[in-house]
Parts: structure tokens; C-alpha cells; sequence
């Protein structure tokens, strides 16, 4: 495993396009996350707002970047036929994807979370500025504040488990734009097909199964007890997600040819 470790940690390092990528996932999410809390003001938007969700909307775009890195990851293997040498060095095809895995996740696991540091960085020094003060019953954004501390924790969780789910369906579909439209459409359409549905209980069901409307449930700190499903049991939906890709994608690597 040590060895296969090594040479997934190589190839990361060694091609430009993993560290743009990850630059890339950070700079969106960090300017989107920005955007939005400069563009909301108390007199606009009232005093019933999350300014932690606020302040981590950019997770909602940089998803689709880590995305792209994940698929990349092992789609870029077959477009090359370098996968062919990998399996040859390795053998154990469980081991490759394991390896692909950890790797990614350690990956991403860095860069979301210097992302959403800034993104909640930047909240707790512009949304005061826009009326969201403590004469207006807002508390300044704090990972001491414990929902606060899970959302963030959570949302970084949650790009991790993107990534997760990203390299299961590439893994078991190898081509890369088919790939990234699945992982996107699993992200995006879900919250449009509910959005346009009539019955609330079919609305609310959907909204607690999709990945990332179940999942970016972790990040609200107010009114949870509305939500469609729990902070961490959203999260455990996402979870659900990329368990079973990344076991679909495992088993089609292991018992397929090529």
C-alpha cells in the first residue's frame, strides 16, 4: 500500500493540473463566499439570516471543482493509457483506487479547509459592516461558537466526500465528460427537480436524498429544526453517496478488463 501511495502522491505532484485545480477550488470559494456576504445587508435582508451558511456559500460552486479534480484523477490514466502501467505495478486494483483515494482526500481535506478558514475569516470581518451587528442580535462569527465550528468542520467533510462520490462514478465510467456530467447532475439537479415539484412531501424527500442538498444541510446554525433533514444526517447521506460509487467504481475496476 506504501508504495502505491508513493506513486498516486507522485503523479499529483508532478502534473500541474492537480495544483491548479485546487488553487482554483479555493479561489472560487473563497471569492464567492466574499461576494455574498458583501452583498447582503441587514436593511435587505432582515434579521433571521445564518451568517455562517451566508459566509460559506462559495462551497456551492468550489464542489465542482474538486469535482473535476477528482475525475481527473483517474480519467486522465485512461486518456493517457497509463493506467495500463499502473495496474501493471500494481496489481491489486483495490489498492489503486485505495491509494487514489487517501491521497485525494488528504488533498482536499487541506485545501477546503484553508478555504472555508478564509471564507469564515472574511464573513467575521465584512458582515458587520453591512448592519449585521450585536445591536441587531448578531454575534460576530466564531469557531468557538459550536454550530458555527460544525458547519465548518462539516462543509469541509462534505467537499471531501464530494471528491469521493467524483472518483466512484469516473472510476466505473472512465470517460471524463461523462463522468462530470453525472457527478454535476447528481449536485445541481437535484435541487431544480424539487424546486419545480408541486407536492411538498415529494419535494421535501428529494431535498433529503440528493447529495448536495442533504449534505450542505450541515452548514445551517439556524432554524434546524426545519430543515428537511439533520445537519449530520445529511451529511451521512453524502456519505451514502460516495460509499456506494466508490464501491460500484472499485468492483468494475477490479472484475473488468483494461
Amino acid at each position: 500500500m506504501s508504495d502505491a501511495l508513493h506513486a498516486e502522491w507522485t503523479k499529483q505532484r508532478t502534473v500541474a493540473g492537480p495544483a491548479w485545480l485546487l488553487l482554483g477550488a479555493i479561489a472560487v470559494t473563497v471569492a464567492l463566499s466574499a461576494i455574498v456576504a458583501s452583498a447582503v445587508t441587514y436593511a435587505s435582508a432582515g434579521s433571521d439570516q445564518d451568517l455562517t451558511k451566508l459566509s460559506l456559500t462559495g462551497v456551492y460552486i468550489g464542489q465542482a471543482i474538486v469535482a473535476i479534480l477528482a475525475v481527473q484523477s483517474i480519467t486522465g490514466e485512461y486518456s493517457t493509457g497509463m493506467i495500463h502501467l499502473t495496474l501493471t505495478a500494481t496489481p491489486r486494483r483495490h489498492t489503486v483506487l485505495a491509494a487514489k483515494a487517501a491521497i485525494l482526500s488528504a488533498l482536499v481535506l487541506g485545501s477546503g479547509t484553508l478555504a472555508v478558514l478564509v471564507s469564515i475569516l472574511l464573513g467575521r470581518l465584512i458582515l458587520p459592516s453591512n448592519g449585521f451587528t450585536t445591536a441587531h442580535g448578531y454575534t460576530m462569527l466564531s469557531l468557538s461558537h459550536g454550530p458555527t465550528l460544525r458547519a465548518a468542520t462539516g462543509s469541509v467533510l462534505y467537499l471531501t466526500l464530494i471528491a469521493l462520490m467524483s472518483l466512484g462514478i469516473a472510476t466505473a465510467v472512465r470517460d471524463p465528460a461523462i463522468a462530470i456530467g453525472i457527478v454535476l447532475g447528481l449536485l445541481y439537479l437535484f435541487p431544480i427537480i424539487a424546486a419545480l415539484l408541486a407536492d411538498p412531501t415529494l419535494h421535501r424527500h428529494l431535498q433529503q436524498i440528493g447529495p448536495m442538498t442533504a449534505g450542505l444541510t450541515i452548514q445551517d446554525t439556524t432554524n434546524t429544526d426545519h430543515l428537511p433533514i439533520g445537519p449530520w444526517a445529511g451529511l451521512g447521506v453524502t456519505a451514502g453517496w460516495a460509499a456506494a460509487t466508490m464501491i460500484t467504481g472499485g468492483l468494475l475496476l477490479t472484475f473488468r478488463d483494461g
